[in-house]
């Protein structure tokens, strides 16, 4: 069976696959085209690829919720951001929203709250 790439995933990333990781798949794209499409005001910010990552893309909505995947390059994020009609950043010169940091908070308090064993977490006895 041969493989479709259907994102352009495999003609956009040149040469050069990280060591350690897996490429990007259609599913990566795909999960990140249902998180901007069920949520508000996404933004998708571009990660370098390093030596053991591939390039990634994280999409961040406007309560500051976000996800991770695997892009393969950064025109793949960039063509489906174009075709979504919403903005990619490169994160190496804007860095994260803020919004991002305070979901992350938000949701760290409430796991300790579930979990009181969470790390990081003082419990009393």
């Amino acid at each position: 069976m041969r493989f479709r790439d259907r994102f352009g995933i495999r003609k956009n990333r040149g040469d050069s696959v990280a060591k350690f990781d897996r490429e990007a798949t259609d599913a990566d794209i795909e999960a990140l085209i249902a998180f901007a499409r069920s949520r508000k005001g996404v933004e998708f910010f571009v990660e370098p690829e390093t030596f053991a990552t591939d390039t990634t893309a994280v999409a961040v909505a406007d309560d500051g919720e976000w996800t991770r995947r695997r892009v393969g390059s950064p025109k793949v994020i960039g063509k489906v951001a174009r075709d979504l009609g919403l903005p990619v950043y490169d994160v190496q010169i804007v860095g994260y929203p803020p919004r991002m940091r305070a979901w992350n908070e938000r949701n760290r308090d409430r796991a300790r709250r579930i979990d009181p064993g969470t790390p990081g977490e003082a419990v009393s006895s």
